[in-house]
């Protein structure tokens, strides 16, 4: 049997319509090229699995009894993915006429780049953060003091994001959401794909560290477009603490960005993020504890939570017990 030009990675958890949308839009995203796409489903309780069984008999269907979470659901499509090149695409993600079909064209013609990711637009057609640096300590601190959102483009204050840069212009860049990403297939081979010990969060930053350590690079490509609506899964999960900017679950981003610091920078930075944040936020506590309770009681919950995260994971060292 001839291989697939690409293996299409999709991840599903309680996004049952959503998906409907993901995979109707693949035939005309996909051209003249061959794909082979394979849905793992995370114990949805939405009826996403039977809708894969029923209304897309040949896309292929792994059943899982419990959350693998992103990164080890990932690593059970890779096991059984045939295509020359690999589609991370999320369940909330709508690609456009022909997006695959010149992916493929842009890998065949850039054999150092390792991953690739597009553009991320919202279902307004407002761009989403689509092409970024690697987290460290400064970063961090723009980030929480706010400098990078009223500075955004300054080339220091807005690194993260790169929202000082032309959206419309490609670049080299350091990673790039799972949203939407096309690796090849030798990179994963040279490099392993996803740590298991990441749940959910910081997958993509850590397999692009090693993508880029094995000589490749990342590139942001503007031309591939992708209608991105983003969180979907994450806001099925309704009694977890979320963050105030969105619908990430701040328990697990911390402990996957535990997990990061300590792999790629060292226990003492793994304590240093934590501590940061922590005396941002007390001190976000001494200013509101009169003045607005709720942004007080905000910043407490997520100074207990990093005590939590601390402790769940030994300093970084290790992941809890999975599911999370």
């Amino acid at each position: 049997m001839n291989k697939p030009e690409v293996s299409i990675l999709i991840v599903s958890f309680n996004t049952c319509e959503r998906l409907r949308q993901c995979l109707t839009s693949l035939p005309a995203a996909r051209g003249p090229i061959t794909t082979d796409t394979i849905v793992v489903d995370n114990d949805s309780k939405d009826g996403s699995a039977e809708l894969v069984s029923k209304e897309f008999p040949a896309v292929r269907l792994i059943r899982s009894p419990v959350n693998l979470g992103f990164a080890r659901a990932n690593n059970q499509a890779w096991e059984i993915a045939r295509g020359r090149y690999l589609l991370l695409l999320n369940p909330d993600a709508v690609l456009s006429d022909g997006t695959l079909a010149h992916a493929i064209g842009l890998m065949d013609r850039h054999p150092q780049v390792g991953m690739a990711g597009g553009r991320l637009v919202d279902e307004n057609g407002h761009d989403q953060p689509s092409a970024r640096m690697f987290p460290t300590l400064p970063i961090e601190f723009f980030n929480l003091s706010g400098l990078a959102g009223r500075f955004p483009k300054s080339r220091l204050f807005g690194r993260f994001d790169r929202s000082w840069a032309d959206p419309d212009q490609p670049g080299e860049v350091d990673w790039v959401p799972g949203a939407f990403a096309i690796l090849r297939r030798e990179a994963i081979e040279q490099t392993g794909f996803f740590d298991p010990r990441f749940f959910l969060y910081y997958e993509e930053v850590d397999l692009c560290r090693r993508i880029k350590a094995a000589g490749y690079c990342i590139m942001y490509w503007p031309e591939l477009r992708i209608m991105h609506v983003g969180g979907e899964s994450s806001k099925t999960l309704a009694d977890m603490q979320f963050s105030s900017k969105g619908s990430q679950l701040t328990l697990w981003r911390m402990r996957s960005q535990l997990l990061y610091y300590r792999k790629w920078h060292g226990a003492i930075s793994a304590w240093a993020v934590k501590t940061l944040e922590q005396a941002w936020h007390v001190l976000r506590c001494l200013r509101n504890k009169r003045r607005s309770p709720g942004k007080f009681a905000e910043s407490e919950i997520i100074v207990k939570l990093w005590n939590r995260a601390w402790t769940d994971t030994q300093g970084g060292a290790s992941s809890p017990s999975q599911p999370w």
